[in-house]
């Protein structure tokens, strides 16, 4: 395998740095919208927000899911609200936006923080709407993962900034064994599926979505995780449920790592995918999602690492060449 320059990767896990203008070493956080779900991509935003915590001494008062998110919450003066980031400011996830909405609507006395997201709205009417809100919260800061998504919000709002995603926090990773195999095909299989792309694979050719790389077994388990989180919203121990989840996305996310280990060169629809393969200095081919968010992520923050490229020809020239 080849080594390619570290560097690149090093400034964007600098360029996290520019969110403790915001949220000071001692702070005292309440981080929401953690995941509970299949999606290895979220939880490695999940993994890179607490390391980020670690590393800058933020104190985090409670953790709460989708799930278990309480109607109230228990907040002093200088508590700071955290909300993960990620892929779903938008209309096409309708629940979890709701949620971020009630509660930037509920506490406008304490500062609020958006990690990295990407925006997409299919309804002009429902950005509107959302950026309304936004705006009259008097200490509310949105960080984006690019171009498009900071355009947006600049037209409502003006604390906006640019941020790589969080999961760069974790950088660097080691990979758990050598790969013994040519080329992955990681290529998403939701509702942000690219339909323009004709996808022709060969059968002897490995492809696999983050669901895919469960077994029935595992998604058992998170099924049982978010019934048990949900159930916490009548009792008091949501701490232990937490924990055992996170033990456990230690395990999921060890298995992702392991899997990308395997082979040379990732082909991938899956942002994470992507930037999976670059924190464990892999080559690998980045393919856009439905709405470009792919694309112009790697066009504003990953286009310095050599060993990613970004591909937008047509699908017969993405081939291994090894």
């Amino acid at each position: 395998m080849e080594n390619y320059s570290n560097q690149p990767l090093l400034e964007l896990k600098e360029k996290l740095k520019v969110i403790r203008t915001l949220i000071p070493e001692n702070s005292i956080v309440h981080y929401l919208e953690y995941p509970v779900y299949e999606n290895i991509g979220d939880l490695l935003i999940m993994k890179g927000t607490e390391q980020f915590f670690i590393d800058n001494n933020i104190k985090i008062r409670s953790r709460y899911s989708f799930w278990n998110c309480p109607s109230e919450l228990e907040l002093k003066k200088n508590d700071v609200i955290v909300f993960q980031g990620g892929g779903n400011f938008g209309d096409i996830y309708k629940e979890p936006q709701a949620l971020r909405e009630n509660i930037i609507k509920k506490y406008n006395k304490n500062r609020i923080i958006i990690l990295p997201q990407t925006i997409y709205f299919q309804n002009k009417d429902e950005e509107k709407k959302t950026f309304k809100i936004l705006s009259n919260h008097p200490d509310l800061y949105l960080f984006v993962r690019d171009l498009n998504s900071f355009n947006i919000a600049k037209k409502y709002i003006d604390n906006v900034f640019l941020s790589p995603d969080m999961a760069h926090q974790l950088w660097p990773i080691h990979t758990i064994n050598k790969p013994t195999k040519k080329c992955l095909y990681h290529l998403r299989t939701d509702g942000e599926i690219n339909k323009n792309i004709n996808i022709v694979i060969k059968d002897n050719e490995d492809v696999i979505d983050w669901p895919q790389l469960l077994s029935n077994y595992e998604k058992l388990l998170i099924k049982c995780f978010i019934k048990a989180h949900k159930f916490t919203l009548k009792i008091d121990n949501y701490k232990l449920v937490q924990k055992l989840w996170y033990k456990y996305t230690d395990y999921l996310v060890k298995k992702a790592i392991k899997l990308y280990s395997n082979y040379n060169i990732i082909i991938t629809s899956r942002l994470h995918g992507h930037i999976l393969s670059c924190l464990l200095n892999k080559e690998n081919i980045i393919i856009d999602n439905s709405y470009g968010k792919n694309s112009s992520y790697y066009k504003l923050w990953t286009y310095k690492f050599s060993g990613a490229k970004l591909q937008e020809e047509t699908w017969e020239k993405i081939q291994c060449q090894r």
